[in-house]
C-alpha cells in the first residue's frame, strides 16, 4: 500500500472530502499505512485537506 494507491482513489472520487478511516476502510489497507501515506500526501501539498470540524486532530482529503 503506497501513497499512489491513495493518490488515485481519491482522483476516482474527487467530488468528496474522506477522512483516514474511510479511506482504509475503501482499500482495505491499515489506518496506520493510511494515514502515514495521507499525511505525505498532505505535507507534499497533492492533495486538498482540512480539519474535520467534528473530531479532534482529524483531517479531510480530498483529490485537488
Amino acid at each position: 500500500m503506497g501513497q499512489q494507491e491513495i493518490y488515485d482513489f481519491l482522483r476516482k472520487y474527487k467530488s468528496k472530502w474522506y477522512n483516514s478511516k474511510e479511506v482504509c476502510r475503501r482499500l482495505d489497507v491499515s489506518i496506520a499505512s493510511a494515514t502515514t501515506s495521507l499525511k505525505k500526501l498532505r505535507e507534499t501539498n497533492v492533495i486538498h485537506f482540512k480539519r474535520d470540524p467534528h473530531r479532534t486532530n482529524a483531517f479531510l482529503y480530498k483529490f485537488k
